[in-house]
């Protein structure tokens, strides 16, 4: 009953508060995060929901200490999120695919694929506009370009960017 309660107050009010950074934020990053440590299946200490943020019923997400989900992302669970874990405005996390592998039916009557954890371990900064799809896993330290595609996993420190997103450096390299 408190989640219900908490998700009705979260979509109603506390999503559309203004951004944690703005001078009459009105403690919105105080109200969302306490909402959410009721709605999600684990939310960290001192975790950061901005202004907008979409996250369906919030069962099926974990996020870790010291992270924080950008201005106006959408994302869905199956997902887990580490510790320190930095994300842009409009960062987008999808868990489920349409099914698209009958040809005597229309796309849109097939349905959806079950659902792909999203893993993205700690450490890892997420640019503005990046897609991330099903089934990913982000390792320790990895940076995703802003309007970065990932449809694969990305190993620890790479950074990636373009789409499809392609490895661009390791920052283990560039400190050698």
């Amino acid at each position: 009953m408190i989640k219900k309660g908490c998700l009705m107050l979260y979509y109603l009010i506390a999503r559309h508060l203004p951004a944690s950074d703005s001078p009459y934020s009105l403690k919105a990053k105080s109200i969302r995060r306490f909402l959410c440590h009721h709605i999600f299946k684990y939310c960290g200490h001192a975790v950061n929901i901005e202004h907008g943020v979409f996250f369906g019923n919030g069962s099926e997400i974990e996020i870790g200490n010291y992270s924080g989900l950008g201005i106006n992302a959408k994302l869905s669970g199956p997902l887990r999120i580490g510790n320190n874990v930095m994300m842009g405005p409009d960062v987008m996390i999808y868990t489920q695919n349409h099914n698209f592998d009958r040809l005597d039916i229309p796309m849109i009557q097939q349905g959806n694929t079950p659902p792909q954890p999203v893993i993205i371990e700690d450490n890892v900064w997420i640019g503005a506009r990046a897609i991330i799809l099903p089934g990913v896993r982000i390792e320790t330290g990895a940076i995703i370009a802003a309007g970065a595609v990932v449809t694969k996993d990305i190993k620890s420190y790479t950074i990636v960017g373009g789409n499809p997103a392609k490895p661009i450096k390791n920052r283990k390299e560039m400190n050698t």
